[in-house]
């Protein structure tokens, strides 16, 4: 049983990233470097041909996880090749969302096993349940932010907290030492909020005599001080910088200057109304009635450091959900231990037949809701199936050289689908050396064979004709859409179709029929691919 709960954590995460191959612009580093560590090797002459000094992006960021990535993405590459499983670069980008989702997986089920062997297998079988029943980390736990290059060490730093005998009433400072050595860690190389989590574990530790405030204080300090060095060591050389530390850069610039209100800022009270019900969904309330029903003493510990993040990130103007995702594992386990209550209380009582069709309708409303989410989402990548349309067109005599729109570069269209341009490893054929044009707004697409647009008709370029006229009038002659590309615009509710009877050609429809056609997911067209040409 055990084993079968572990495969479906993994296999969750893997249902995404085959629904969802593409990735958004907020992957695009990560992702990008993997690629060029893998494409161009990490050598001195190799790195002029990084992405990053490019389009090196608003703060640098590190390059630990990618190159650990790499690394660990090679040998399912090469089996791939063996087999004859790898046509294009595309689907070493795939491989590497799905090793990046495994190692999370692996995480998640490390907390699982905790949870078992403390508060027994059923609340270890509920977690699992929530886990796999919500959206947010199922899906984005096979995607390369910075986010989720933290996620394990941190689920592994909940893992050392939980996993003791269920009489045993608190952790070895051992465990709690490991613990906070992981979130400071994390906190210097990859995401600074972690921060919080780390201050609220010393903080708690300390007032419950798990450890000593001199211990964690050199702790804190000898794991703070060997993280830096380490993020200098290999950021310094990646990005030619001197003394580098990324996180600092990043913190400094959205902290200290405040530039983390220039993507919006949201409410205090984001994270607790919107943040965390979508991240959480049943799994929220379930928690709070966990709190008050099955003794705080035992669980109250697992939410502290939760909400002192909350608290500390809502304090910024700047919120996003992923600023808070590393408190669902330890909310899961809080809220799988209501679920258990609830389970098992008497069904002969009323109130116990009550609880139980709550905890089996809380379960069934998250796959609902994420089974809506998840169809949303795969329609959101317009830029990835531009691509797609793109790299599936038959090759003229003369070079392809194709434009590539800021929309489509925001949605899908990363480095691994430009499938037909060198560089080729050698388990890859060589497949064309087409050009792949990334530049914002040219002055001229007179250079271009193909184009990625956000429009039907061809820009115009700024150089030619008083008013663009001209060069409007001719675009339209000389450019031929071979593709358009729909995504997700919104869920359309339209409850009168269940009292419909008949068709729209007088067929009588069924009430099975009826019910599907209520809610129906409405797309728009984002993108057009054009070809140079004759237009019709």
């Amino acid at each position: 049983m055990s084993l079968v709960l572990d495969a479906l954590v993994v296999s969750s995460a893997w249902t995404h990233v085959l629904l969802a191959p593409y990735t958004k612009v907020e992957e695009s580093f990560n992702l990008h470097a993997v690629h060029d560590v893998l494409m161009y090797g990490i050598s001195p002459s190799a790195l002029p041909n990084y992405d990053h000094f490019a389009f090196p992006g608003s703060v640098p960021r590190t390059f630990i996880g990618s190159v650990l990535l790499a690394w660990l993405a090679k040998p399912f590459i090469y089996i791939a090749a063996t087999f004859d499983l790898l046509p294009s670069k595309f689907e070493i980008q795939v491989i590497v969302r799905l090793v990046l989702a495994t190692i999370n997986a692996i995480g998640l089920c490390f907390i699982r096993h905790a949870v078992s062997r403390r508060f027994g297998r059923p609340t270890g079988f509920y977690y699992t349940l929530l886990t796999c029943s919500q959206f947010h980390v199922p899906f984005w736990m096979g995607r390369t932010i910075p986010n989720m290059l933290a996620f394990l060490p941190v689920n592994l730093s909940a893992y050392l907290l939980l996993d003791r005998a269920p009489n045993t009433i608190r952790p070895s400072e051992r465990s709690v030492t490991a613990s906070i050595a992981l979130l400071v860690s994390s906190a210097v190389i990859f995401r600074a909020e972690i921060a919080a989590l780390g201050a609220a574990l010393i903080l708690q530790s300390w007032y419950a005599g798990h450890i000593s405030f001199k211990r964690a204080f050199v702790v804190g300090a000898v794991s703070s001080m060997a993280s830096i060095a380490l993020t200098m060591l290999v950021d310094s050389y990646f990005w030619k910088q001197p003394y580098l530390w990324p996180e600092f850069h990043s913190i400094y610039f959205n902290v200290v200057e405040g530039k983390s209100v220039e993507w919006g800022v949201s409410p205090i009270h984001s994270y607790l109304t919107s943040h965390l019900p979508k991240l959480l969904l049943s799994a929220l309330p379930l928690s709070l009635f966990a709190v008050f029903s099955s003794g705080s003493r035992r669980l109250l510990p697992l939410i502290f450091p939760a909400a002192v993040l909350t608290t500390a990130m809502s304090a910024i103007g700047h919120k996003e959900w992923r600023f808070v995702v590393y408190v669902v594992p330890t909310i899961n386990v809080v809220a799988a231990r209501g679920l258990s209550v609830m389970v098992s209380r008497r069904k002969s009582s009323l109130i116990g037949r009550i609880l139980f069709i709550g905890a089996f309708g809380a379960i069934l409303c998250n796959f609902a809701l994420t089974l809506l989410m998840t169809f949303a989402s795969i329609k959101n990548y317009p830029g990835g199936h531009a691509m797609s349309v793109l790299n599936s067109i038959s090759s003229s005599p003369s070079p392809v050289r194709a434009h590539i729109c800021n929309l489509a570069l925001q949605s899908g269209a990363s480095l691994f689908t430009h499938i037909h341009s060198p560089p080729y490893p050698p388990y890859l054929p060589s497949a064309g050396h087409w050009v792949y044009d990334k530049t914002d707004a040219p002055t001229s697409y007179s250079n271009f064979t193909h184009l990625i647009t956000e429009s039907s008709t061809a820009p115009s370029d700024s150089n030619n004709g008083a008013f663009g006229f001209l060069s409007r009038k001719k675009d339209k002659e000389t450019w031929a859409t071979i593709g358009d590309v729909s995504a997700f615009e919104r869920w359309a509710l339209d409850a009168g179709r269940l009292t419909r009877s008949t068709g729209e050609g007088g067929e009588v429809v069924g009430i099975v029929d009826r019910v599907q056609s209520m809610l129906t997911l409405q797309e728009k067209t984002r993108l057009w691919v054009l070809e140079r040409g004759q237009g019709k």
